[in-house]
């Protein structure tokens, strides 16, 4: 589903915009155990154990920044990344257990905030799931961080007066334990409503296609991707013939189901890599990744002779109307490198076919018509 391409994207936008933070975060925490202490040879416990778990998650922050900006990942990549932030802060807690210091474990106020980084920074994935995974996660790691230390140690025996770092008693564990569940909450909440301000700035209402500033942001991030890559791709500009005299005759709600019917037929003939947007009024855009000239060519004279063969029922006797659509073509790197060099070019192609008698598919100088030839480039 549209929707779902588009929210997946603006996760992938935030992992890399999180992966970015991440590593930025964790290069400033490793001032804090240095900046906390006289130096390096006055270092508490707590800032050895912090200096490990920074210098730890410096590295890990490092290799996931690197996998995220060459987009060698998966949408699995939030889920793991989540777990390993959650799970960074709960280590770093289960050390000062097996260096023997458990009120630093269970009332640390340096290490014990960071859980509110891990969960809030999953708000930026788009993913409900994820929200409540992380926020799960580090309840259960938490709790069974109090449950270790008060089972095999004597918290509040006298070996450990006068109690640096308090007393333990689990109201205030439980009071911690309450404000991750709220946290938890919180964020699985703002993602939600993220979600759905999302779809209303992406996503045509009418047609539930993608909309026109979805397609920029998705053709400026293919244009990059082939600068990288070289590989090529397609825009396809797509208008509907006659339109104006179908709505006159019709009416405008049969040019809306029209509209629907036609948006509906194409998404199902393109493949799932290619995004299909409403551009304007019964204007269509399409970006096809991978994809030379001469196959978007083929490609669009396929679905130009199926949409010729569609029905559109209309009026209160449901009688059935047919539909014809014109089509420009233009590829990238053959017509240019630029947003505006190759939606220039597809519009000006359109144009051509709209001039040269409708119903027609134009790209790189030729054309193809109802009878079509084999589409050439």
């Amino acid at each position: 589903m549209p929707d779902e391409i588009v929210l997946s994207d603006a996760g992938a936008s935030g992992e890399r915009f999180v992966a970015r933070i991440r590593l930025t975060i964790a290069l400033l925490l490793l001032l804090i155990p240095i900046s906390s202490t006289g130096g390096l040879r006055e270092f508490s416990s707590e800032n050895l154990v912090g200096l490990v778990m920074t210098l730890t998650t410096v590295l890990i922050a490092a290799v996931v920044y690197l996998l995220v900006r060459r987009e060698q990942h998966g949408p699995a990549l939030g889920y793991v990344t989540s777990v390993l932030d959650v799970t960074a802060v709960s280590t770093a807690l289960a050390l000062f257990l097996v260096q023997g210091h458990p009120h630093t474990a269970v009332n640390s106020k340096v290490v014990f905030e960071t859980y509110f980084l891990a969960i809030g920074a999953t708000c930026l994935r788009f993913d409900v799931r994820i929200c409540i995974l992380a926020g799960v996660l580090a309840m259960l790691q938490y709790f069974g961080i109090c449950w270790y230390a008060t089972t095999h140690f004597d918290l509040n025996g006298a070996q450990y007066v006068p109690f640096d770092y308090g007393r333990f008693d689990w109201a205030t564990q439980v009071n911690r334990l309450i404000l991750l569940g709220s946290a938890t909450a919180l964020s699985a909440a703002i993602v939600a409503r993220g979600r759905d301000l999302r779809r209303l700035s992406t996503i045509d209402p009418l047609t539930n296609l993608a909309n026109r500033n979805y397609f920029d942001e998705r053709l400026a991030a293919e244009l990059s991707r082939h600068s990288r890559s070289g590989l090529p791709f397609a825009v396809v500009m797509v208008d509907i013939d006659l339109f104006k005299t179908f709505n006159d005759r019709y009416g405008h709600a049969a040019g809306d189901e029209a509209l629907r019917t036609l948006a509906a037929t194409m998404r199902r003939t393109l493949r799932r890599s290619d995004l299909l947007a409403r551009y304007g009024g019964e204007e269509f855009v399409i970006l096809m990744p991978e994809t030379s000239l001469s196959a978007a060519c083929d490609k669009m004279e396929t679905l130009r002779q199926l949409v010729m063969t569609m029905s559109v029922w209309v009026g209160r006797e449901q009688t059935a109307s047919t539909l014809t659509i014109s089509a420009g073509v233009a590829g990238c790197p053959d017509d240019g490198a630029t947003a505006d060099a190759l939606l220039t070019t597809a519009d000006a192609r359109l144009f051509h076919a709209k001039q040269a008698g409708r119903n027609m598919v134009t790209g790189g100088g030729a054309s193809t018509s109802a009878p079509p030839p084999a589409c050439r480039t």
